[in-house]
This record gives C-alpha cells, structure tokens and sequence, in this order.
C-alpha cells in the first residue's frame, strides 16, 4: 500500500510503499511484519529520485512520483543498490521519464545491464567515491560501500542539510505503519526486526559494514533515510550504535541451547542443560527447537548472546535434516566472539555428533572440550557430561 509523499525537509519527499502481502523476504526469510521499500525524491533546482521500489509495487509508486513531479521532468535517478526491491521499478519511471540521467557506479552500469539490459551511455552519470552531483540548491557527496551487501553499494550525503541516503544500511524488516519517523515510532518494539534483517541480510559481511560506518563517522549527520524501516531524524545515532555493535560481533552474557529431536531424547538434553546453566548462573537462557522455529530467528537470537549450544538427533547416519541446514547458514554468516557446545543422541548408529563436531572446526567458535552423545535415552553418564557442559560454557562465558 502507498503511504503517499511525506516531506522530510524542504525539497524533500519520503515516498515509500508497504508490503503485506510478500511472506519470504528474498523468497527465503519470513516477513510477519510485511516490509516497506523506501525511496526519495528531490524537488529542488534540479529533481532526483533516490532509487526506485519493488515491480510489484511499482504502479502505486508510480503514481506517487508523478502526483508529486506535476508538469516538472525528472533530472536524475540515483541508484544506490541494484538489488530488486530497489531497481525494480526503474523500467517504468525510464518509460515517463525518457530524458533522465541515471546515477551510479561502474559496478551500478553493469548491473543494470545484467538485470534490465539498459545500455546506458550519454544518459548515464559515473560517479566514483568523494564524487559530488550538484543539484543546484544541494549537492550529493557519493561513498562506495562495496559489500554491504552488493559490490555496487553505494550512499550519499546532502552536506547543507545533513542527510544521508544510506541504502539497506541501517535499515529493518516491517513496514511503515503510520509512522515515517524515528521520533513518531517505538524502536525498542521494532529492534528485533532490525536485528534479524542486519544478522539475515548484512550479517555475513560485517567486516565490510564495520569498513562503511567507520567511512561515515566522519560526517555530521541530522538525518538517516534508508532504503527499508523507518526515517531517522530524531536520534540517528541509535541506529548507528545498534549496527555498530551488531557489526563488531558485540555479545551479552546468555545461551542459545537450538536442537533437533524426533521422539524427545535430544529435547530432555537440551532442558536437562539448560537448568545445570541456571544452576551456574547464566541466566539468560534460550531453549529453541529448530523444527518449530525458522533460522532465521534462530540466528538473530544467537547473534547478541555469547554462547551456543546445538544438540541435534542422527537421522540417516547424519545429524537430522533441520539442523544439517541451520549449521549450513550459521557457516555463512561467519559470526565471531561466541562460546559453541555440542550434544546429541543416536539409536543404533551415530552421525549427529561427528557433523557437529566437523561444524565446531571453524576458527571462528571456541569450542567447549566436553561433549555429549547419548546412545538412545540419556543415561546417569550423558547427566553428569551435561553438568561438565554447563561449567565449561560457564567459565568461557563468565
């Protein structure tokens, strides 16, 4: 749904559309709270459309862009992201508005050619980093943030007001509902959708988000707009500092126990663990069973917490299907500075265990040394490996 041009500043028009209706973000993670595809748009001197919104919001859109251009020609379309979401209504607004100029990267012209076939030459505006687009009334500054989370990324800053247009940085899943701004909304409600589109989206790579923000830290910034979540031009350095610890890996104190169980063995591991860790002190506890809860979630909650724990039932000689996929993307994501334990349960042959164990290699966990394979039910001796889980993880975490 249109929510129809909100203005942010003189010349400056917020005019973003809802999405309710699509359940997977990149067809792969669950959108409860819909998401909203921000773009801007520039009326002064010169007229700019920062980037453009999803195809299949793009007839609302359209209609908002022109409501606002009236009898007026649009001068430039900035493209700071190629990615879908955010190009995918650039084939309509060339179509309206066949004499602008589009604005990006070298990276940006190929892009578009890849996905749209644009063979863009004289209508084209190269820009590289620290290169400036005057618009007569305000000039944007251009900054490459390669890797976050396309190589063609890229923001801009309007100096004279103090704004950034900041792509998928510092943004969030959920829609726009009512409130545009910052100010006008309840982040605290909101942060757990931000934090699982950072760890979803962004969180593979960090290091390169790390890179951006340090980039940007030296500009003084009144206001944020991204290109997905809320307007920030109350406090946009909330926003800032959230993405900075969820960037350098900052953890708290706390467990994330995530296990697979077919007929409840590996379940009463995973609470028997669970209890010894209270009993040691850690009190923030999680016990998540991942056939019941999306990874997406899953790694969003481990993201902020210092210990992991993955018990998983052998299913075909393997560790079962569920957690097979769960470790596969905790791999990609490639997440630091946390505490990993292991445990699991078999019938007649095991497998679970060893696939863990082959997950536990990589150089960013520090493994606990004690591990526990139950053979069926647990047994008085899987009780008392359980317990030396819960002070070793105690210790590494404490």
């Amino acid at each position: 749904m249109s929510i129809r041009s909100v203005e942010i500043a003189e010349n400056l028009y917020y005019i973003g559309v809802n999405d309710r209706e699509t359940e997977l973000f990149e067809n792969m993670w669950p959108l409860p709270y819909g998401v909203a595809y921000n773009s801007y748009l520039l009326t002064g001197e010169k007229t700019c459309l920062m980037d453009t919104v999803k195809v299949s919001k793009s007839s609302e859109f359209v209609e908002d862009v022109t409501e606002l251009m009236g009898d007026r020609d649009l001068d430039y379309l900035v493209i700071h992201h190629v990615e879908p979401d955010h190009s995918g209504s650039i084939p309509q607004i060339l179509e309206l508005y066949p004499n602008i100029k589009i604005v990006g990267n070298q990276k940006t012209k190929n892009m578009l050619y890849d996905y749209f076939e644009l063979k863009l030459e004289d209508n084209f505006v190269l820009v590289e980093d620290g290169d400036e687009l005057d618009l007569g009334d305000r000039k944007l500054t251009f900054y490459t943030t390669p890797m976050v989370h396309w190589p063609e990324s890229m923001v801009s800053y309007d100096a004279q007001n103090k704004i950034l247009f900041s792509q998928d940085i510092f943004g969030g899943f959920g829609t726009v509902d009512g409130a545009i701004f910052d100010d006008q909304a309840d982040y605290n409600s909101k942060r757990d959708e931000y934090r699982r589109y950072y760890t979803n989206i962004v969180g593979k790579y960090s290091k390169m988000a790390v890179r951006a923000i340090e980039k940007l830290s030296p500009l003084e910034i009144k206001t944020i707009c991204p290109v997905h979540g809320i307007v920030w031009r109350e406090n946009p350095a909330r926003i800032v500092e959230d993405y900075t610890k969820w960037a350098k890996y900052e953890v708290e104190e706390g467990v994330v126990i995530a296990y697979a169980s077919m007929y409840g063995n590996t379940a009463l591991m995973a609470d028997r663990l669970a209890r010894y860790l209270a009993e040691e002190g850690i009190k923030n506890i999680e016990v998540i069973d991942i056939s019941k809860t999306h990874p997406s979630y899953i790694i969003s909650r481990v993201w902020e917490k210092k210990g992991l724990v993955l018990g998983a039932c052998t299913y075909n000689n393997a560790a079962y299907p569920l957690m097979k996929n769960l470790i596969h993307l905790l791999s990609i994501q490639k997440m630091q500075n946390h505490v990993l334990g292991i445990f699991g349960s078999y019938g007649w042959s095991g497998g679970a265990v060893k696939d863990l164990l082959e997950f536990a290699k990589a150089p960013n966990f520090d493994t606990i040394e004690t591990y526990v394979e139950a053979k069926g039910r647990m047994k008085a001796e899987d009780d008392q490996a359980l317990r030396q889980m819960a002070k070793e993880l105690k210790e590494k975490i404490k």
